[in-house]
């Protein structure tokens, strides 16, 4: 996650989608006091800062609903009122992967609103590609893809940029496959240098079948990725084999 002052700029950053690489090229443009948060694991050339501060907890807890039906924010996301205390104690006010919802609680209400917003997001059945070979090569490189779906921790990015009734909260999602052209014209909109490269494949190793989706996954794997994700593929217009 990024906030930059010098750019007027909020970066929230998603999973499976070069988060981490952008993190890298972004923080290298920014100032001195622009916030930039660590992450994990760390990455050469990143250099976090200004994220640890103190915040008051209580606005944050009265604005959210932790209910059962929001289990997804609550569960997947580890947003829940422990969560956000020990935050507090820590004052841990900005992390790699926080929300928009609990964003923008955190932030003032002026830079939220003045600020561009922006977010990424990936064709669901690459991204889940990529993280099942991701959590594969963590639990020692054994595990299946049938194997990573029945665990259930899939890779599902809305909660980050999306409140609890599902309404985007950022200005902008930029596709992952449409990064050179769009994330360039952002860059040259904000004044950030680009020159069509972020010049870092961070986390880019773990994957060493090179293949794509549609020649590796069954077609009861697809279609059970179109089910987990159909929100995101109704919000994005991804279609399998696209």
């Amino acid at each position: 996650m990024i906030i930059s002052h010098k750019y007027r700029f909020i970066f929230v950053k998603t999973a499976k989608t070069a988060g981490t690489s952008l993190e890298v090229f972004l923080g290298k443009h920014c100032g001195e006091d622009d916030i930039i948060t660590p992450t994990y694991p760390l990455v050469e050339g990143h250099r976090p800062r200004n994220f640890e501060r103190s915040f008051w907890p209580f606005p944050e807890l009265f604005s959210f609903n932790y209910s059962r039906d929001n289990s997804i924010f609550c569960e997947r996301r580890f947003f829940t009122p422990i969560r956000t205390f020990k935050d507090c104690y820590k004052r841990r006010r900005y992390h790699e992967h926080i929300p928009a919802r609990v964003l923008k609680q955190r932030v003032n209400p002026k830079i939220w609103k003045d600020y561009h917003k922006f977010s990424f997001e990936r064709n669901p059945w690459e991204k889940t590609l990529s993280h099942y070979h991701m959590q594969s090569k963590v639990r020692g490189g054994t595990m299946t893809i049938d194997e990573y779906l029945k665990r259930g921790d899939y890779c599902l990015n809305y909660p980050f940029y999306t409140d609890q009734k599902g309404e985007v909260m950022v200005d902008q999602i930029i596709k992952y496959e449409s990064m050179a052209e769009d994330f360039g014209s952002l860059c040259r909109r904000l004044g950030v240098p680009w020159d069509g490269s972020l010049g870092v494949n961070a986390k880019g190793d773990y994957r060493s079948d090179r293949r794509p989706y549609t020649e590796v996954l069954t077609t009861e794997q697809a279609d059970r990725i179109t089910r987990i994700f159909q929100r995101e593929i109704a919000m994005h217009g991804y279609r399998f084999g696209e």
